[in-house]
């Protein structure tokens, strides 16, 4: 069984904060979480629990959970003129015939630059994937199934148990190696599914500096998931 009640309540103070409150019947304790990646505020309690319980508990956490939605990237809307980061490095978004290339990202007056702009990052996005998978897969000796991609919040990529790799598009803003890692990090689980020494000794066969890309994703992910490309 997981969470059986989710509502919001909110924390009074400057600023005020939402808190999306659940009560879960395998929680044993009241747990507290702010989102890296986009500020929101989980708080979690067990069934024995009250709402009043729980929330005393948020408002003692009051310091540290403005601290921390402090510390989350503020979001950034994508239009004609914006730097958009694609492999590690800005390029600036211009009307034009739509399309990409190391002069900047160029996308039809005639509709909304956002969805445009997503568009041809997940194009991109699929075809370094590819390769990068393909690579990693053959110098292991292995057989990745199906490639697909999402705008994932909370992994980068995952493996099913049929060989099947699934990979957030937005990798493809940050530099090239980053998202290779992530390729040879959602390729190893195909010989082992959990983080055991194995797989890691399996990671770094291939990207023995796995280490350095996989704190870049910590440190500057939610940098990359605060980028907006819807329509307005």
């Amino acid at each position: 069984m997981g969470a059986q009640q989710t509502h919001v309540k909110v924390l009074p103070g400057d600023p005020p904060v939402e808190i999306v409150l659940r009560r879960s019947a395998q929680a044993r304790r009241v747990t507290l979480r702010v989102s890296s990646l986009d500020g929101r505020i989980s708080l979690t309690r067990p069934v024995g629990v009250s709402e009043a319980e729980a929330m005393r508990f948020a408002v003692q956490k009051a310091a540290w959970i403005r601290a921390q939605v402090a510390q989350v990237a503020p979001v950034r809307a994508v239009g004609v003129g914006v730097g958009v980061p694609v492999e590690g490095a800005l390029r600036a978004v211009s009307a034009g015939k739509p399309g990409i290339d190391r002069d900047g990202i160029r996308v039809s007056p005639a509709r909304p630059a956002g969805p445009q702009v997503a568009a041809i990052l997940k194009t991109l996005a699929r075809e370094r994937l590819a390769v990068s998978v393909a690579h990693h897969a053959a110098a292991l000796g292995l057989s990745p199934g199906r490639l697909t991609l999402r705008d994932t919040r909370s992994r980068w990529g995952s493996c099913t148990g049929r060989g099947d790799l699934m990979f957030s598009w937005r990798l493809v803003m940050a530099p090239a190696d980053v998202l290779d890692y992530v390729a040879a990090h959602e390729v190893a689980h195909l010989r082992h599914m959990d983080h055991s020494r194995a797989f890691w000794a399996t990671v770094e066969r291939t990207r023995p500096d796995w280490r350095v890309h996989r704190d870049w994703l910590r440190a500057n992910g939610g940098a990359l998931h605060a980028w907006r490309f819807a329509a307005d």
